[in-house]
């Protein structure tokens, strides 16, 4: 396997993912109940982006979907908790 700045931006891109479950867990276990923190959904933009670079560069329509859609929902989902905040 080959090391190249795509698959290097795609790993760290899919870490990106694995964080935001890892502090919506650690959040929800701090809470004793199920809590999703904002840093969730930053985590979900950065990691959604990053794997939408890698996706259109092998060329992949599945994933390139998939990935435009889901940073789509993560920023609509930001903007609410941020309209919220304001309130």
């Amino acid at each position: 396997m080959k090391l190249d700045y795509w698959l290097i931006l795609g790993l760290i891109a899919q870490g990106m993912f694995f964080m935001r479950f890892l502090i919506q867990w650690l959040a929800s276990e701090i809470k004793k109940e199920s809590v999703i923190p904002v840093y969730f959904w930053y985590f979900s933009i950065v990691g959604g982006i990053g794997l939408l670079a890698y996706s259109i560069h092998i060329k992949d329509p599945v994933f390139i979907l998939g990935n435009s859609i889901g940073i789509f929902i993560y920023s609509r989902n930001l903007m609410l908790v941020f309209k919220k905040s304001k309130k």
